[in-house]
């Protein structure tokens, strides 16, 4: 494999600008597109995911964006390289929250945060805008007890390291309008 001259796009970032205007005509947004070479063929990753609001890509518009794709990268102009096998999907769950529409569109998920300099909390996302997120922790409680949350905590991006949807297999449904309220008892 030849190495690339410094300051020229890799491949998935040349595909990324190209395939750009074909998913974005599907109201998508690109977020990503990953190349694997092997011997003898190519494997392009191209993950989509909704601009705004909460939910995920339903499977046929996933099946529209994925016939467009497919045809735009037979009619790429490019040289010729080896075959590929395309995947287009959608983030998924286990998705790292580093962007704030990221953050937006888990709002009502639990989340666990490494923060910067601090200890690691867990708790429900509650709001997330430009610049900061707001979350309601989880509150340590012995096993087999209700778990209690606490006060409403506002995060600076900035003091994130790190942050992930934790699954929840026990809730279902839509967020209860209780876990979103401070309790007045709390408060006083």
């Amino acid at each position: 494999m030849s190495e690339q001259p410094a300051g020229t796009p890799s491949e998935g970032q040349r595909l990324k600008e190209y395939l750009e205007p074909t998913v974005s005509a599907h109201n998508l947004l690109l977020e990503d597109v990953e190349v694997r070479s092997g011997a003898d063929h190519r494997t392009v990753n191209v993950i989509v995911d909704l601009f705004e609001g909460t939910g995920s890509v339903d499977l046929d518009t996933l099946a529209e964006v994925s016939q467009a794709v497919s045809t735009a990268m037979d009619q790429a102009p490019a040289e010729p390289g080896p075959a590929y096998e395309l995947e287009v999907s959608s983030p998924g769950i286990g998705r790292p929250l580093t962007l704030p529409r990221h953050w937006r569109r888990n709002i009502g998920r639990l989340v666990k945060i490494n923060l910067i300099g601090e200890d690691n909390i867990a708790g429900r996302l509650t709001e997330a805008d430009d610049e900061s997120i707001t979350v309601v922790p989880d509150l340590p409680v012995k096993k087999g007890m209700k778990p209690k949350q606490g006060e409403p905590r506002v995060i600076a991006y900035g003091d994130i390291r790190r942050g992930a949807v934790d699954v929840e297999f026990t809730r279902s449904g839509p967020l209860d309008d209780d876990v979103l309220e401070i309790d007045e008892a709390q408060e006083a």
